[in-house]
This record gives C-alpha cells, sequence and structure tokens, in this order.
C-alpha cells in the first residue's frame, strides 16, 4: 500500500507540474504489481518515442506524451503524408465532411530531429526509439503490438487490445515472452473519480452487486457516415497498406481515416466506445470474464453504408449470477441511465457513475421485508481530470522503474474481450455460452470459427 501511495503521488504531482492544472490518479488495488526486466531509468533522463498512427487520437497522444517530462519525441509512422507532414492545409479537403469528422490540427514543427516512416518495420529497427506508441485502426493492433516487443520496446497501446480473441492472447503471450512494459488507453483506471468509486463499492455500502447496466449513447440520425461508392483514394494515402491482414477491398472516402469503426472488419462501437466502461465494470466487479453472451442489434433508421449495428442490445452472464445489460444507441443522443454511463444495481442501494461524478440512492422496501434504508441519497461531482495526460503519465513512470502500468496488458485484454465476444454473438444470433479458461465457446462451432480471422498475405501473425 505503500507502493501504491508513492506512486499515485509521482503521478499526481508529475502531470501537475506539466498542466498546470490538478489532475487525479488512482492506483488500484486490484491491480497486482510487478516489475519486469529491464533498466530502471533514471528520473531526468531521456525517453525516447515513436508514433504508429499520427490521425486523430494519435495526435492527442502526441501532445500529451510531449506534455511529460523527459519525454521526447523522435519519430512519427503513417500512411497518410499530411499527417507526417504535419500539415492540415495538405489533407484532402472530402476528409473534412460529413461535419463533424475530426482531422487533427496538427502544425507541430519538429524539424529534422523527427524521424519519418512510412513501413512501421523501419521504425521498429531505429535505434533512437526507445518506446512506441500504436494508434492505429483495431486490424492493425495485434502485428504492430507484437513487431514491437519483440523489437524491444515498450509499447503504449490504444483500446481495444486487438481484432479477435485469438489475437489479444498471442499479445499477451509476446509481452509475457519479451518481458516489455505494455500499457493499454483505458484511461478511466487512473481517475481520481473510479479510484473512489471503487473504494465505495468495495465498502459494501450498496450491498452485493447483482445487476448492471451500461451504454453508449450518440446520435447519428439521419445521414451517420453517409452514402458513398468505390473509388481510388488520395494519391497521398496508401489504402493497401492501410487495409493490411484484412481482405482487399476498394477505397472509400467513409471508411479511412476516422471511419473506419463503423465497419465490422476494422473495429465496433462495442469496442471503440463501450469497452471503455466495460473496463470500469470489469474492475469493479472483478470478474474477468462472460460465461454466457447474448446480443441483437438493427440497422434501419439510419441510412448510411455502416456495416455494425446503429443499435446493440448485449447480455452478458457471469458466473457469479450478476448480469450485465449494454447498450449501444447511435440513434438517440439521450442518456438510459437515472445519470451517466454505468448504473450499479446492489442489494441495499444503486449507484451511477459518470465521467462527472456518481448519485447514489438507498434501495426502496419490497415485499416481506423489515427495512430501514441504511445512508441517505448522496451526489458527488468530480474535478475535471485530464485522463489522457495522467495515463501517459502512469505508462512512462513504468518504462522507468519496469512496474507493470495500471492498464496491464492481460487485463485490458480481459476488458476487450468483453467486446469481441458480444460481436461474435451479434453475429452468430444465438445465446454463447464461454469457457474463460480455455478461451472457446462451448456450444458453438461457428463461433468458435469466429475467434480469428484468415490473414491477407504477405501479413502473418
Amino acid at each position: 500500500m505503500k507502493q501504491q501511495t508513492t506512486r499515485r503521488d509521482f503521478i499526481k504531482k508529475s502531470t501537475i507540474a506539466v498542466a498546470g492544472v490538478g489532475l487525479g490518479a488512482g492506483i488500484f488495488p486490484a491491480n497486482a504489481k510487478k516489475t519486469v526486466p529491464g533498466n530502471v531509468l533514471g528520473a531526468n533522463e531521456i525517453i525516447r518515442i515513436g508514433f504508429i498512427g499520427a490521425g486523430n487520437r494519435g495526435t492527442q497522444l502526441l501532445q500529451a506524451f510531449m506534455k511529460v517530462p523527459d519525454v521526447k519525441v523522435t519519430a512519427l509512422c503513417d500512411l497518410y503524408q499530411p499527417y507526417l507532414s504535419r500539415n492540415r492545409e495538405q489533407v484532402d479537403p472530402r476528409y473534412f465532411l460529413p461535419k463533424g469528422r475530426p482531422v487533427p490540427a496538427m502544425g507541430e514543427n519538429f524539424g529534422k530531429d523527427v524521424a519519418l516512416y512510412h513501413d512501421y518495420r523501419k521504425m521498429l529497427e531505429d535505434k533512437n526509439v526507445d518506446v512506441v506508441c500504436i494508434s492505429t485502426p483495431d486490424h492493425w493492433h495485434a502485428l504492430q503490438a507484437i513487431d514491437s516487443v519483440n523489437a524491444g520496446k515498450d509499447v503504449y497501446l490504444e483500446k481495444p487490445v486487438a481484432m479477435t480473441i485469438y489475437e489479444g492472447r498471442k499479445i499477451v503471450e509476446a509481452v509475457e515472452r519479451t518481458r516489455k512494459v505494455v500499457s493499454v488507453g483505458y484511461v478511466r483506471r487512473i481517475s481520481d473519480l473510479y479510484s473512489k468509486v471503487y473504494d465505495l463499492v468495495k465498502s459494501g455500502k450498496i450491498g452485493e452487486i447483482t445487476m448492471i447496466s451500461s451504454h453508449y449513447c450518440s446520435n447519428m440520425a439521419p445521414d451517420g457516415i453517409g452514402n458513398m461508392k468505390p473509388e481510388s483514394p488520395p494519391a497521398d494515402f496508401d489504402w493497401d497498406t492501410w487495409l493490411g491482414p484484412r481482405a482487399y477491398r476498394d477505397y472509400q472516402y467513409n471508411i479511412a481515416p476516422y471511419m473506419f469503426r463503423w465497419w465490422k472488419d476494422y473495429s465496433s462501437q462495442i469496442a471503440n466506445n463501450g469497452s471503455h466502461y466495460i473496463d470500469v465494470i470489469h474492475w469493479l466487479t472483478g470478474e474477468n470474464a462472460p460465461v454466457a453472451i447474448t446480443a441483437t442489434g438493427s440497422n434501419r433508421f439510419i441510412k448510411d453504408d455502416r456495416t455494425i449495428p446503429e443499435n446493440m442490445e448485449i447480455m452478458y452472464e457471469l458466473a457469479s449470477g450478476r448480469i450485465i445489460h449494454f447498450r449501444v444507441c447511435e440513434t438517440s443522443g439521450n442518456q438510459g441511465l437515472a445519470f451517466g454511463n454505468i448504473g450499479l444495481i446492489g442489494t441495499k442501494g444503486s449507484l451511477y457513475v459518470g465521467d462527472t461524478g456518481y448519485k447514489l440512492y438507498p434501495a426502496p422496501a419490497g415485499q416481506f421485508q423489515t427495512w430501514n434504508a441504511s445512508f441517505e441519497n448522496e451526489e458527488y461531482q468530480s474535478p475535471r481530470e485530464d485522463l489522457t495526460l495522467a495515463h501517459v503519465t502512469d505508462f512512462i513512470n513504468c518504462v522507468r522503474t519496469r512496474q507493470t502500468p495500471v492498464s496491464s496488458i492481460e487485463q485490458s485484454f480481459r476488458s476487450s474481450s468483453f467486446a469481441l465476444l458480444a460481436n461474435i454473438a451479434l453475429e452468430t444470433g444465438q445465446r454463447l455460452l464461454w469457457d474463460p479458461a480455455k478461451e472457446r465457446f462451448t456450444n458453438s462451432d461457428e463461433a468458435n470459427r469466429l475467434l480469428h480471422y484468415d490473414y491477407r498475405k504477405p501479413w502473418t501473425l
């Protein structure tokens, strides 16, 4: 516990000094701390970082890492030339449409100090890169993460961990074999607010948690990502390499960059946004995997090209008897809970949590009971937290000390797996029974065939 307190103080002092604002940094008792082999670095030694993927999220992470003391950007890798040159004026005008499509501001003047790469494998050969940040589409995570640790690099990997269960386990095995420091971008693991929620749940105040509801909502009606026809990509965008291990298809402007999140071959919204909240639920309950999964979805109200559902309902059954209900709703921005994005139903009360705070309600009396509420209604409003900065600071601290980051690869893979399993349940239309130890379905050969896919040559895992 003394080690945890010291680490919490270190991160908080570091991020306050960098950003000039008070930031939360919670280290959770559920996260076992391990020290991995490697040289422990001095507090002022420069850590050199290269970025694979310098688009929207890549730029957000780039800006965060640039605020961490004694971290130096030495390399960038991307398949779109304006993202390498950091020149927004060179971005194809069509990438600003439809309205709301994020294009990074860029404009950093790195000069000749930063090496530019088209092929990430060449960047991994660069002796001037100690650490790699991977913020590419989901279907690239496995190859790039495994190649990075094999090349001797510590890795900050964006969520979800992988596109398939098989890939995710292979990443975990590679990290365990190479003993590199790897953190995954589930940033709420570093939050003071969610640390406070963890303590509240573990105190038993709301009793035993029996059911959990959570959601991700966004109103994309009526046009969503639009309808577009296949055509040639811009000359400075390498579409064939972007596809990587996925089957070849013709380019469309509403796939890449950024909009891949609505195409099932490259991502999904349950994995992209939903798995953030699943990661919190995973941590609060301490349960690594469901034992049964059911999912349904619809595509009738948004008239666009997406291949993932506009609305998705998922039920996870846990070994403890708890049930998690998760909703992805992109036909309305209205929240589906009394407050926030996570609702924990306990035998003594209910707790609703969002990124701005929580609300706590005692359970009312029911049938056949003599009942007195054990607490009053309670609300907590959280100070604003820069979770990305705090999270990457934790990672850099672990690179120096060789400790396990707050978002370890094993627990992050387990959180990502919830989302990947839901996509398989949706695809099969079955209630699937899952063996968390063997990581296989016990009642569906069809579902087991979806645990991975055949890579397009020449890519191999």
